[in-house]
């Protein structure tokens, strides 16, 4: 194989990989995101840890229809100064409306237990909660969200209706939670939501393909 032919195979993998739809994985640290990067790209060698702050840079894994953007966790990491944390956090931001265009679904993990118990926490400091200003900023970016309640089995499974509408209200969704199509309540650790996901970003990336004409 000549230099040009070589140049030639290696530019259209560039091209390949160029178009593909980006799907971007979000969320506080230690709500789950490893594990379910993990579960989607089958790849063992991604790090899954109890402590936070385990991602600490983007990583993309490419899974043939779409390129999958795991993003740091934001808002504490273990033993990392307030100022790293910040930065991180601003790198996150920086990348999505960067890519916004390229962006066909954004998995938003957050942690359904200690949703409240955090949210309420930031509202009394007069903050606005980290996971409301994330969801707000995808969506104000028009990208479409998948929002994943981890962590349900710390949840009584005749409580999860109403912690679900909590949530909702929270992101200023009307109640019930099971109209808006892109909450998926999930137990990662299982396995368990993990199929439903897939789905949903699938539907999302082949729209997103569509509506731009990139087959």
């Amino acid at each position: 194989m000549d230099f040009f032919e070589k140049y030639k195979n290696l530019k259209e993998k560039y091209e390949e990989k160029k178009i593909k739809p980006k799907v971007v994985v979000v969320g506080r640290s230690n709500v789950g995101k490893s594990t379910f990067v993990r579960l989607i790209t089958g790849r063992k060698d991604v790090k899954v840890g109890k402590k936070p702050g385990v991602t600490l840079k983007i990583n993309e894994y490419d899974m043939g229809e779409y390129i999958l953007v795991d993003m740091p966790g934001f808002g504490y990491m273990a033993g990392l100064p307030k100022k790293i944390q910040e930065k991180i956090k601003d790198e996150i931001v920086h990348y999505i409306e960067n890519h916004a265009d390229e962006i066909a679904a954004a998995v938003q993990i957050i942690d359904a237990k200690a949703f409240f118990e955090i949210v309420e926490r930031w509202e009394e400091r007069g903050e606005i909660p980290i996971d409301l200003e994330m969801f707000d900023f995808i969506t104000d970016l028009k990208i479409s969200p998948i929002l994943v309640a981890n962590k349900m089995d710390k949840i009584k499974k005749e409580e999860w209706d109403e912690v679900l509408d909590g949530i909702c209200e929270y992101l200023k969704c009307q109640p019930p939670w099971h109209q808006w199509k892109f909450i998926v309540p999930a137990i990662l650790k299982e396995g368990k939501g993990i199929e439903e996901i897939k789905k949903k970003i699938i539907e999302r990336v082949r729209l997103f393909k569509k509506l731009r004409n990139i087959e």
